[in-house]
């Protein structure tokens, strides 16, 4: 078969069988958007074997249904979200543009685990246990690493020491 020939009985398939294709992702997701993305994630693995699977059908329904264990299982690792009656705490005031290089570069040269975890705990806002239970570690590491990090940044510029303990740097120099 060649491309044209598999393009369009491929572009038939999808006319002839989306619907119900599309009935069968969302009974498996419950949501509508999220069907219609499991449905293109499974169509789009079919077009690029397209030429070589003997049931077309079969073949997408098994990745329908494996894809929606897996994005399952994602969502099921994600911790929950906390709902509460108190607003969210205000934003710490942006740093300038000099400060945010100056972080970066440091952060750039921390081990991957230290900046992971200064990304979970301080970006993301994470608590020490779910940002443990993120990187599959304790939660003494996720301590400790926080503490070297934090120290490793210190070390690295000084001026960071003031951004770190909360007060924004009136100058910030790279080094």
């Amino acid at each position: 078969m060649d491309t044209a020939e598999a393009r369009t009985s491929f572009e038939e398939f999808v006319a002839a069988r989306s619907v119900a294709l599309g009935r069968t992702a969302y009974l498996l997701t419950g949501h509508r958007h999220d069907a219609e993305d499991l449905l293109q994630a499974a169509l789009a693995r079919a077009a690029v074997r397209w030429s070589r699977l003997d049931d077309a059908e079969a073949y997408v329904r098994r990745v329908l249904y494996t894809q929606s264990v897996s994005r399952w299982r994602q969502l099921r690792r994600r911790p929950p979200e906390l709902l509460t009656d108190q607003p969210p705490h205000l934003a710490a005031p942006e740093p300038d543009r000099e400060t945010r290089v100056v972080l970066d570069l440091a952060l750039r040269r921390l081990t991957p685990k230290q900046r992971a975890v200064l990304v979970l705990r301080f970006y993301e806002d994470r608590s020490e246990s779910q940002t443990a239970e993120l990187l599959e570690c304790s939660v003494g590491t996720v301590k400790s690493q926080t503490r070297h990090a934090l120290a490793r940044l210190r070390e690295l510029n000084p001026q960071l020491a003031q951004l770190i303990d909360g007060r924004l740097p009136q100058e910030v120099t790279v080094r």
